[in-house]
Parts: structure tokens; sequence; C-alpha cells
């Protein structure tokens, strides 16, 4: 205790000393404690895991047997949605260039000579949109597609011309296909990543159409488009003009007024409507579907 009294400073650090080297020696054995449990812990995870890369996983009976119904459930539902879609499109049959020309020759003359009955106006020279093959063979691949885009433009024109449309202004189908400038199939012509790229399951034909017609004939024809059980029809775009751009003056409602209030009853047989007689302008690209399943 005199060395301690003597030595104050000199002990101090020596107690010192001591505390902080048991405290060490203390943390030194917690942080092994905790290496070893993490390294415990990390050689029973990776030796599970070289345990599931190894073993061959074969699925639970009853789960298979219910997964295995799903899929076969799955592909009779899509199998039906195939024959329901495929249902709705005038089907692409064997046809030869010179056949396809006699086609459309019959197409004109039936197509117009309809619209001459139903007194519904068409273009001079009038082709159906397959101006270039009036005089031209198609290619022996084109023929069938130009076929069946033929099918499918005949009975678009027939729904405008039930509905009795004031006339049909232009038919321009709208070249999709390089089959018809080449022999070559489609598949043939789309460059392909590593050339391992599937052919599209959904492809088709775009005409342009204008006409004129009342307000309810319009209507009718957009119904029927949409409602086709034969043609699988998209209407993209759709634009409509009325032919009267300018109302009537106020003068003139006014003065019709003033006549039907002067008139009585005989004036009222006489009324003319302000709005609801306008004829429009209407010109819409409709997408004739295929499905290649």
């Amino acid at each position: 205790m005199n060395w301690y009294r003597e030595n104050r400073w000199l002990g101090n650090f020596l107690i010192a000393f001591a505390a902080a080297t048991l405290l060490a020696i203390w943390f030194l054995f917690h942080a092994k404690g905790v290496f070893a449990g993490a390294l415990t812990e990390f050689n029973t995870a990776s030796t599970e895991r070289s345990r599931l890369e190894h073993i061959n996983p074969f699925p639970n009976d009853e789960n298979f047997r219910k997964t295995q119904a799903a899929l076969d459930d799955y592909g009779v539902a899509l199998n039906k949605l195939k024959d329901e879609l495929r249902a709705q499109v005038i089907p692409a049959t064997p046809l030869a260039p010179n056949e396809f020309q006699t086609c459309l020759r019959q197409a004109i003359v039936s197509t117009t000579e309809k619209a001459r009955a139903s007194r519904v106006k068409v273009p001079d020279n009038f082709h159906l949109g397959f101006d270039e093959f009036t005089t031209t063979l198609p290619s022996t691949a084109a023929a069938p597609l130009l076929g069946q885009e033929l099918a499918q433009v005949e009975l678009v024109l027939g729904f405008l011309i039930d509905a009795h449309v004031d006339g049909i202004t232009a038919v321009k189908r709208v070249l999709a296909s390089p089959l018809e400038t080449s022999g070559a199939p489609a598949a043939a012509k789309r460059p392909s990543a590593a050339g391992k790229a599937a052919p599209p399951l959904v492809e088709c034909a775009i005409v342009d159409l204008s006409f004129t017609a009342e307000p309810a004939a319009l209507r009718k024809v957009l119904n029927q488009i949409a409602n086709s059980e034969h043609q699988f029809f998209v209407l993209r775009t759709l634009y409509v003009r009325n032919e009267q751009l300018n109302g009537p003056s106020r003068e003139q409602s006014a003065g019709g007024g003033k006549a039907a209030e002067a008139t009585g009853t005989a004036a009222a047989s006489a009324l003319k409507f302000i709005v609801g007689n306008e004829h429009v302008e209407a010109t819409a690209r409709i997408e004739m579907l295929r499905f290649a399943f």
C-alpha cells in the first residue's frame, strides 16, 4: 500500500491496463463465439443448398394431378377459343392467279349490279380497290390471300349497299403483304433475331372506305361491321364530316316559326326541321383479320 501511495500514477495506470486487458479478452471470446455460430449457420445453409441442387425433385401426386387437370382444362378452353376465332374469318382457299382474276371480275359485276339496284352510287371504273389486278395477274403465292381479301372487301361493301348509303366515294386497299409484289412467303421477308422469331399469330388486310350516307345508314353500317359473324373486323379509325358545315341562320328559323303560327294546322304539315336531315361523309380504315393458328 505504501508503494501505491508513493507511485499513485503508476498504480492507476496498471489498474486501468489490467481492466482494459480483461475487457479486450472478453470481447475476443465473444467475437469468437459469434463467428463460430455464424460459420456453423453458413455451413448448414451451404450443405442444404448443395443438397437441393443435386436432388431430382418430384411433385406431390395430388398437386401433380391438380396441375395436370388445370393444364388440360386450359388446353380445351384455348382450342375452343381458336375454333371460335377461325369461324369468324373467311377462309383462304387455294386459288390460281387466273382464277383470282375471274373471281375479281365476277365480284365487280355483282357488286355494281347490287349497288345499282339499291340506288347506291359507285365511282366510275369501280374495281373494289383491286385496280392493278384487272389487267395483271398476281403471283401464285399471293392469289389465295388476295382471294380471301376480295371476299372480305365484298362483304364490307355489301354492308354499305344493304344500309342504302347515298354513295361509295372510294375504296383503297393498303398493301400490307409483300406477297403481292413477289412470290416469296411473307415469313421469309421478315428480319428475325438469330433467325428464330416466330411468325405472327394475327395478320390483317387493311382497306380505306369513303362514302356518304344518312346518319341512320352510317350507324347501321357500323353495327353490321362490329357484329359480323362471318369475318372479324377492326374499325381502326373513323372520320365523319357533315355535308352542311353551316347551320341555318337565325332569320330563317324565326321566319319559319312565325309562318307556322300564322297558318295554324296547315303549316304544321310543312314544318322544316333545323337539324336531323343532314347527310355525312365518312372515311373509315378497317382491318380484316386472319389468324395463323
